[in-house]
């Protein structure tokens, strides 16, 4: 995933969930867009240089959208909506060939049951079903999902369990948009009841696949599969 023409900005402050100042290089302040809900915990620092991206869409009431922030020396993706996108173009040209075998069909936004899953993926062999989530909280080197709790995260996590006890394959990709972490968790200390999900769908043979991302301000490209720890390793 390529980006053209970032705007540069610092950080002064998010409000109202989905909006946040940004003070351009020209002084200018700006309001910005952010398509992250969660609390963003390790993600946020006051006077951190952000890069923005703008709409020329002249319905939007804000013209730009939140990229990234710079934070322990890295760039940390912020865009909920990435993660999805590089999944589905992962899979469409068969870039995670060592897990996941050459499908025919790749759709996004798939109804199952009574959720609704992020890909459905198939072939001549398989039916696949996979949900992805998107991780920025980083905690003494160890990625964790989720940072504020998640009725949503765990009603995926029931869905996936149903979907393999019917014959699906069943995946959970965490695409983790920071390069400053040696492995992933579930967020114990901010949602037990995800991460006791967690625990159950590992148990139940529901595929945990934790992405690393490295994120700069010309691209966002796979870095690595992490290990990943049923309760967080806290120093």
């Amino acid at each position: 995933m390529k980006f053209n023409n970032l705007i540069k900005g610092k950080f002064i402050r998010r409000y109202k969930r989905f909006l946040l100042d940004v003070v351009l290089e020209n002084d200018e302040i700006v309001v910005a867009h952010t398509s992250n809900t969660g609390s963003m915990l390790s993600c946020i620092e006051d006077n951190a240089p952000v890069l923005l991206s703008k709409s020329d869409n002249p319905k939007r009431k804000t013209k730009y959208t939140w990229e990234m922030i710079f934070i322990n020396d890295n760039w940390i993706g912020i865009n909920t909506l990435h993660p999805n996108a590089l999944v589905e173009k992962w899979l469409i040209n068969n870039e995670l060939s060592s897990i996941f075998p050459k499908y025919n069909l790749v759709k996004r936004e798939f109804k199952f049951l009574d959720s609704r899953l992020d890909i459905y993926a198939e072939n001549e062999t398989e039916k696949c079903l996979i949900e992805v989530k998107n991780v920025t909280y980083r905690k003494n080197n160890q990625a964790l999902f989720p940072d504020a709790k998640s009725t949503r995260g765990q009603k995926h996590l029931k869905t996936l369990m149903k979907a393999k006890e019917l014959g699906y394959r069943a995946v959970m990709i965490y695409v983790i948009q920071r390069i400053d972490v040696e492995s992933f968790a579930p967020a114990i200390n901010i949602d037990s009841d995800y991460a006791a999900l967690f625990e159950e769908a590992h148990k139940k043979d529901v595929e945990i696949i934790p992405v690393r991302v490295k994120v700069s301000p010309e691209k966002i490209v796979f870095d690595s599969i992490l290990p990943f720890n049923l309760t967080p390793e806290y120093e």
